[in-house]
């Protein structure tokens, strides 16, 4: 199946979780990536059941604290 993680088209088994994409993307600091699936945010109790569909477009998100 494809789905396009942050811009780039990708080949992935039927079935993917958000978790298991969130582990084979190798994302840095994954407790504190937020994830969006076709603009909507998934919430992190859902990770490890929320499933990914032919075409779903995911994005890697981090809130950052700053200024001054």
């Amino acid at each position: 199946m494809n789905i396009i993680v942050a811009g780039e088209k990708k080949s992935y088994e039927e079935g993917i979780t958000v978790e298991k994409l969130i582990e084979a993307e190798k994302v840095e600091t994954p407790q504190y990536v937020t994830v969006s699936v076709n603009e909507e945010f998934v919430q992190r109790a859902d990770f490890a059941t929320r499933q990914l569909a032919e075409g779903d477009k995911v994005e890697f998100l981090y809130f950052m604290g700053g200024g001054r």
